[in-house]
Protein backbone atom coordinates (compact mmCIF):
# COMPACT_ATOMS: atom_id res chain seq x y z
CA UNK A 1 0.00 0.00 0.00
CA UNK A 2 1.27 3.48 -0.88
CA UNK A 3 1.38 6.15 1.80
CA UNK A 4 -0.34 9.38 0.92
CA UNK A 5 1.20 11.33 3.77
CA UNK A 6 2.97 14.45 2.50
CA UNK A 7 6.76 14.42 2.76
CA UNK A 8 7.65 18.11 2.73
CA UNK A 9 5.51 19.76 5.40
CA UNK A 10 6.04 22.70 7.73
CA UNK A 11 3.56 23.01 10.61
CA UNK A 12 2.51 25.62 13.11
CA UNK A 13 0.19 24.38 15.87
CA UNK A 14 -1.12 26.00 19.01
CA UNK A 15 -4.13 26.53 21.22
CA UNK A 16 -5.29 30.13 20.96
CA UNK A 17 -6.95 31.99 23.76
CA UNK A 18 -9.77 33.12 21.48
CA UNK A 19 -13.09 31.53 20.48
CA UNK A 20 -13.31 29.44 17.31
CA UNK A 21 -15.91 31.72 15.72
CA UNK A 22 -13.64 34.75 16.02
CA UNK A 23 -10.51 32.94 14.80
CA UNK A 24 -12.55 31.70 11.82
CA UNK A 25 -13.69 35.26 11.04
CA UNK A 26 -10.07 36.46 11.08
CA UNK A 27 -9.24 33.83 8.45
CA UNK A 28 -12.28 34.36 6.22
CA UNK A 29 -12.99 38.11 6.24
CA UNK A 30 -10.51 39.96 3.99
CA UNK A 31 -10.48 43.15 6.10
CA UNK A 32 -9.54 41.09 9.16
CA UNK A 33 -7.01 38.89 7.34
CA UNK A 34 -5.17 42.02 6.21
CA UNK A 35 -4.59 42.95 9.86
CA UNK A 36 -2.68 39.84 10.92
CA UNK A 37 -1.61 37.58 8.04
CA UNK A 38 2.12 38.44 7.94
CA UNK A 39 4.49 39.50 10.71
CA UNK A 40 5.00 43.21 11.24
CA UNK A 41 6.57 45.33 9.84
CA UNK A 42 5.20 43.46 6.80
CA UNK A 43 1.54 44.02 6.00
CA UNK A 44 -1.16 42.69 3.67
CA UNK A 45 -3.21 44.71 1.21
CA UNK A 46 -5.90 43.84 -1.29
CA UNK A 47 -7.04 40.50 0.17
CA UNK A 48 -9.81 38.81 -1.81
CA UNK A 49 -11.55 35.52 -1.01
CA UNK A 50 -14.18 33.54 -2.85
CA UNK A 51 -14.71 30.92 -0.14
CA UNK A 52 -15.63 27.88 -2.24
CA UNK A 53 -13.68 25.15 -4.04
CA UNK A 54 -12.16 26.79 -7.10
CA UNK A 55 -12.77 30.28 -5.72
CA UNK A 56 -10.03 32.87 -5.80
CA UNK A 57 -7.60 33.28 -2.90
CA UNK A 58 -5.57 36.48 -3.32
CA UNK A 59 -3.49 38.79 -1.18
CA UNK A 60 -0.51 41.09 -1.51
CA UNK A 61 2.26 41.03 1.11
CA UNK A 62 4.19 44.28 1.40
CA UNK A 63 7.57 44.74 3.06
CA UNK A 64 9.19 47.68 4.82
CA UNK A 65 11.69 48.16 1.96
CA UNK A 66 8.96 48.37 -0.70
CA UNK A 67 8.86 44.62 -1.37
CA UNK A 68 5.61 43.37 -2.88
CA UNK A 69 4.61 39.71 -3.17
CA UNK A 70 1.33 38.72 -4.77
CA UNK A 71 -0.21 35.45 -3.59
CA UNK A 72 -2.75 34.10 -6.06
CA UNK A 73 -4.38 30.72 -5.95
CA UNK A 74 -7.63 28.92 -5.32
CA UNK A 75 -9.51 27.35 -2.47
CA UNK A 76 -9.63 23.57 -2.65
CA UNK A 77 -11.80 23.04 0.42
CA UNK A 78 -13.71 25.26 2.80
CA UNK A 79 -15.48 23.46 5.64
CA UNK A 80 -16.91 26.17 7.90
CA UNK A 81 -15.32 26.37 11.34
CA UNK A 82 -13.16 23.30 10.61
CA UNK A 83 -10.87 23.50 7.58
CA UNK A 84 -9.54 25.74 4.81
CA UNK A 85 -7.29 24.40 2.04
CA UNK A 86 -5.70 26.66 -0.57
CA UNK A 87 -3.07 26.16 -3.24
CA UNK A 88 -1.04 28.28 -5.61
CA UNK A 89 -0.77 25.30 -7.98
CA UNK A 90 -3.88 26.62 -9.74
CA UNK A 91 -5.12 30.07 -10.59
CA UNK A 92 -8.83 30.92 -10.75
CA UNK A 93 -10.57 28.94 -13.48
CA UNK A 94 -8.33 25.94 -12.64
CA UNK A 95 -5.52 27.33 -14.78
CA UNK A 96 -2.21 25.68 -13.77
CA UNK A 97 0.24 28.19 -12.29
CA UNK A 98 3.76 28.60 -13.64
CA UNK A 99 5.55 27.76 -10.38
CA UNK A 100 3.50 25.99 -7.74
CA UNK A 101 5.06 26.43 -4.33
CA UNK A 102 2.66 25.03 -1.77
CA UNK A 103 -0.74 23.90 -0.62
CA UNK A 104 -1.92 25.24 2.73
CA UNK A 105 -4.19 23.38 5.10
CA UNK A 106 -5.60 25.21 8.10
CA UNK A 107 -7.50 23.22 10.71
CA UNK A 108 -9.67 24.69 13.45
CA UNK A 109 -11.27 22.98 16.46
CA UNK A 110 -13.02 24.22 19.56
CA UNK A 111 -10.64 23.63 22.46
CA UNK A 112 -13.21 24.53 25.12
CA UNK A 113 -13.32 27.48 27.50
CA UNK A 114 -13.31 30.00 24.63
CA UNK A 115 -10.11 28.63 23.07
CA UNK A 116 -9.28 27.32 19.59
CA UNK A 117 -6.95 24.51 18.59
CA UNK A 118 -5.29 25.79 15.43
CA UNK A 119 -3.03 23.93 12.99
CA UNK A 120 -1.50 25.50 9.90
CA UNK A 121 0.34 23.17 7.51
CA UNK A 122 2.35 24.20 4.46
CA UNK A 123 2.68 21.23 2.09
CA UNK A 124 5.40 21.59 -0.54
CA UNK A 125 6.12 19.75 -3.80
CA UNK A 126 9.80 19.29 -3.01
CA UNK A 127 12.35 19.38 -0.23
CA UNK A 128 13.94 22.37 -1.97
CA UNK A 129 10.66 24.34 -1.82
CA UNK A 130 10.20 23.41 1.84
CA UNK A 131 13.72 24.54 2.72
CA UNK A 132 13.19 27.77 0.76
CA UNK A 133 10.06 28.43 2.82
CA UNK A 134 11.92 27.68 6.06
CA UNK A 135 14.70 30.07 5.01
CA UNK A 136 12.06 32.79 4.48
CA UNK A 137 11.42 32.56 8.23
CA UNK A 138 8.45 30.19 8.28
CA UNK A 139 8.64 29.22 11.96
CA UNK A 140 9.27 32.67 13.42
CA UNK A 141 6.99 34.37 10.90
CA UNK A 142 4.04 32.07 11.54
CA UNK A 143 4.55 32.32 15.29
CA UNK A 144 4.40 36.10 15.01
CA UNK A 145 1.43 36.04 12.61
CA UNK A 146 -0.43 33.62 14.91
CA UNK A 147 0.23 35.96 17.86
CA UNK A 148 -1.28 38.79 15.80
CA UNK A 149 -4.23 36.56 14.81
CA UNK A 150 -4.89 35.63 18.43
CA UNK A 151 -4.77 39.27 19.59
CA UNK A 152 -7.10 40.39 16.82
CA UNK A 153 -9.60 37.59 17.52
CA UNK A 154 -9.53 38.44 21.24
CA UNK A 155 -10.43 42.05 20.42
CA UNK A 156 -13.42 41.30 18.19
Amino acid sequence: MTSHEPKFVLTHERVMDAPLEKVWRCWTEPALLEQWFCPKPWYVTDARMDLRPGGESYSVMNGPEGERFENLGVFLDVTPMKRIVTTDAFLPGWVPSERPFLTCETLFADAGEGRTHYIWRALHWSEEAMKEHEAMGFHEGWRMAADQLEALAQGL
